[in-house]
C-alpha cells in the first residue's frame, strides 16, 4: 500500500473511533472517556506505589493496579457499551499505526557500506555457553572453520581474557576479528579491532544480540553471520569509551562499549550478589530505598551545557536509542551519528511517574539529548555502572566519549537490515499527505 492511502486509512479509522463513541454512546462518550482515563491514572499511580513502598502499602498498591482497570470494564459492562470502547480502541489503534506508517520516509539513507575483499586470516571467538548454547547449536565452530576461520571456543571452567586473545592474533597475522557471544564480549574484542584498524565481525550468538539488531543482521540464525567472511560490506561504526576517576582523557585505561553504560537504579540492582540467585525478588527489594534515595548514590550528570541533579536511572547510549515510541525504545537507527545518546529518568512522586509511565518520550521526566561527551559524577567516591551488560565498580567522575568511525564492521551483503523508525503521529501532516500526494497523482500541483 503506497503512503498516500496509508495516510487515507488513518485519517478514515481515526473519525471512525470518534463516530464509534459519539453515535452510539451519544454525550455518555464524554463520561467513557473520563472513566477511562481516571482508570490509567489510578494503575500508573499504583505501579509506582507497587516500586516504591514495602509491606501492607506495597500489597494495596498491586491491589489497585488489578482493581482499576477490572473496575473500568466493570462499568463499561453495566452501561452496555463495553463493545462500543473495544470497537473505538481498535479503529483508534488502527489510525495510530497507519498514521505512523505513512510518515516512514524510506528514502532516507542509511549507513554508508563499501564492498568487501575476503579476509585472509580470520580469527573468530565463540563463547559456547552464550545464548544458550548457540554455537554448538548452530555448529558455528565447524562452519567457520570450513571457510578457512581460525576459531577459538572459549572453555567455561577456564575463564580467559579475550582482549589478550585477539591481540595476540593480530601479532600473528589475524586481519579480521569476530566475536560469536554476548556484547560485552563483542565490545571487548572490537576495542582491539579498532585499535589496530582490521574489521570486526558480529556473530549473534548472544541472548538479546542488540549491536547485531542494530546493525541489520539476522538475530535468529546466527549462521547466517559466517557470510560476512565470504561476501560482505564494510561499515564504519562509532564505539563509546568508558574511563574513571580525574585522570587525563590520555592518562589511564578505557573500556568500550558497543551498546550503552548504564548508572543508577539498573546498576546498583544487577551489582548485587543476590541478583544472579533471584532477580525479581532482589529488584523488589532493592527499589523503593534506590527510586526515593534513601539509598545509592546520588548522582550528577553534566552532558555538553545541560546538568540534572539526582536522576533515578541515566542511560549513555552508543549513538541514541528511538524515544518516540515503546516498540522503538532499544533500537538505534544509525551506528554512525558521532554523538552519544542520553537517557535519563528522574521521577520525584507518582504524578511524575504517572505521566512519564503514560507520555513517555514526551513527559517531563524523561530526558533525551545527544552529546559527545558524557560526565557522571556522585557524592561517592565509587558507584555501580553497567557497561554492555556487565556490572562493574568504578571511580567517580566517570567520563563517557565517543570515537567517531573507530570500528570497520563487516556484515553480510544480504542481511534483513534495520527497519526504519516510525515517527509519532503529526496529524496534520498525515492529512497533507493524503491530500497533497492525491492531487500530484492526479497531475495537479500541491497548493
Amino acid at each position: 500500500m503506497s503512503r498516500r492511502w496509508t495516510a487515507r486509512v488513518a485519517l478514515l479509522a481515526g473519525v471512525a473511533a470518534v463516530a464509534v463513541l459519539l453515535v452510539f454512546a451519544g454525550l455518555g462518550s464524554i463520561l467513557l472517556v473520563a472513566v477511562g482515563v481516571a482508570g490509567l491514572l489510578l494503575t500508573a499511580a499504583g505501579v509506582w506505589w507497587m516500586l516504591t513502598r514495602t509491606g501492607g502499602t506495597r500489597v494495596l498498591a498491586v491491589l489497585l493496579v488489578v482493581a482499576a482497570p477490572l473496575a473500568v470494564l466493570a462499568l463499561y459492562t453495566a452501561a452496555g457499551l463495553l463493545w462500543v470502547v473495544l470497537v473505538s480502541l481498535g479503529l483508534w489503534a488502527l489510525a495510530v499505526s497507519a498514521g505512523r506508517a505513512a510518515l516512514v520516509d524510506d528514502s532516507a539513507p542509511g549507513m554508508p557500506e563499501r564492498p568487501a575483499g575476503r579476509a585472509r586470516r580470520p580469527f573468530l571467538i565463540m563463547n559456547p555457553r552464550s545464548g544458550g548454547g548457540k554455537v554448538a547449536r548452530f555448529r558455528l565452530a565447524e562452519r567457520a572453520r570450513a571457510l578457512g576461520a581460525e576459531v577459538v571456543v572459549l572453555d567455561p571452567a577456564r575463564p580467559q581474557d579475550v582482549s589478550e586473545l585477539a591481540r595476540r592474533a593480530v601479532g600473528r597475522g589475524a586481519d579480521l576479528l569476530g566475536v560469536a557471544g554476548g556484547d560485552g564480549t563483542q565490545a571487548l574484542v572490537a576495542g582491539v579491532a579498532a585499535e589496530h584498524d582490521i574489521p570486526f565481525v558480529v556473530i549473534s550468538a548472544g541472548t538479546r544480540n542488540h549491536f547485531a539488531m542494530d546493525l541489520g543482521l539476522d538475530r535468529q540464525d546466527p549462521a547466517t553471520c559466517l557470510d560476512a567472511l565470504t561476501d560482505a560490506v564494510e561499515l564504519r561504526v562509532d564505539l563509546g569509551y568508558v574511563r574513571s576517576g580525574r585522570q587525563p582523557a590520555d592518562g589511564g585505561a578505557e573500556r568500550v562499549f558497543v551498546n550503552n553504560a548504564s548508572f543508577g537504579v539498573y546498576a546498583a540492582v544487577v551489582q548485587s550478589p543476590a541478583y544472579r540467585e533471584d532477580k525479581a525478588r532482589t529488584t523488589l527489594e532493592m527499589l523503593p530505598d534506590l527510586l526515593t534515595h534513601h539509598s545509592g548514590a546520588r548522582l550528577t550528570v553534566r552532558a555538553g551545557r545541560r546538568r540534572l541533579t539526582d536522576p533515578q536511572a541515566v542511560l549513555v547510549s552508543n549513538n541514541p536509542y528511538r524515544t518516540g515510541d515503546s516498540a522503538g525504545l532499544g533500537r538505534r537507527e544509525r551506528l554512525d551519528s558521532g554523538a552519544l545518546g542520553l537517557l535519563a529518568v528522574e521521577v520525584a512522586g507518582a504524578a511524575e511517574a504517572t505521566d512519564l509511565l503514560l507520555r513517555g518520550g514526551h513527559s517531563r521526566g524523561l530526558t533525551a539529548v545527544t552529546a559527545r561527551e558524557v560526565v557522571v559524577d556522585a557524592d561517592t567516591p565509587m558507584i555501580p555502572v553497567g557497561i554492555d551488560g556487565e556490572a562493574l565498580m568504578l571511580p567517580t567522575p566517570v567520563h563517557c566519549r565517543l570515537a567517531p568511525g573507530a570500528l570497520r564492521v563487516r556484515v553480510p551483503r544480504h542481511r534483513p537490515g534495520v527497519p526504519r523508525a516510525a515517527p509519532p503521529v503529526d496529524w496534520r501532516r498525515v492529512r497533507r499527505l493524503a491530500l497533497t500526494m492525491g492531487r500530484v497523482a492526479a497531475g495537479r500541483a500541491p497548493a
